[in-house]
């Protein structure tokens, strides 16, 4: 990898780090100023959107090989977020002071502030093994967490999708509606998720495997 490629690298990830960064100060600003949990969106919904719209250029870099992920996986991620945030809550009102919403987003803006900082750190091939254990250790909870909120919100779009026929002149061209597409991503999207979660597992295995492998060899 070039040096102008990991430096680009470097500043894409830290870029996302902080955003995340601030998102979650900013929704546990709103929880303890407000006392209560419906306000996450008001207070981090913009800054969400924009940084999950702009890791698209994860699924190009994958696509181009300046990283080793692939484009596929990065895409299936980018999309379902990008649909969930963009088309469905920031068109709905009604599920936006929901507090499953902001458990959703604050578990986004927790999974997000661990990720990135390892990428970042490990294009410089100075990632230390605590932040690579809590990338590898923290998804086993925030990703459930996340997936849950994100079932919870579409499925309570749903009467609402279906009385604003929602999306109608784009879905015109299709003999099926949005509100009759949400329900087939409602019932795919858990199995799609699990692929992605159970990969996971298995780059932990890998990854966290390697210092006790060294630890043995040393003893």
């Amino acid at each position: 990898m070039s040096p102008f490629v990991k430096c680009y690298l470097f500043a894409y990830n830290f870029l996302q780090a902080s955003a995340w960064t601030i998102s979650l100060l900013s929704i546990l600003s709103s929880f303890l100023s407000n006392k209560t949990i419906d306000g996450a969106y008001a207070s981090a919904g913009y800054l969400i959107s924009v940084m999950q719209t702009a890791a698209l250029l994860e699924v190009l870099h994958g696509a181009i090989g300046i990283v080793p992920s692939g484009f596929l996986s990065p895409l299936m991620q980018w999309s379902g977020r990008t649909h969930f945030i963009l088309a469905i809550v920031g068109q709905i009102r009604e599920v936006q002071d929901s507090p499953w919403l902001s458990i959703t987003l604050a578990a986004w803006s927790f999974g997000e502030m661990i990720r990135y900082p390892h990428y970042a750190f490990t294009c410089l091939g100075r990632c230390p093994y605590w932040l690579t254990y809590l990338r590898y250790t923290g998804f086993i909870m925030i990703y459930p967490t996340g997936l849950v909120g994100e079932l919870l919100i579409m499925y309570k779009a749903l009467p609402y999708v279906k009385e604003r026929n929602l999306y109608a002149n784009f879905f015109s061209v299709f003999p099926f509606s949005y509100y009759s597409f949400l329900w087939a991503v409602l019932l795919v999207y858990p199995f799609l998720w699990l692929k992605l979660y159970l990969q996971l597992f298995k780059q932990r295995k890998s990854k966290l495997g390697k210092p006790q492998k060294h630890q043995s060899k040393r003893m």
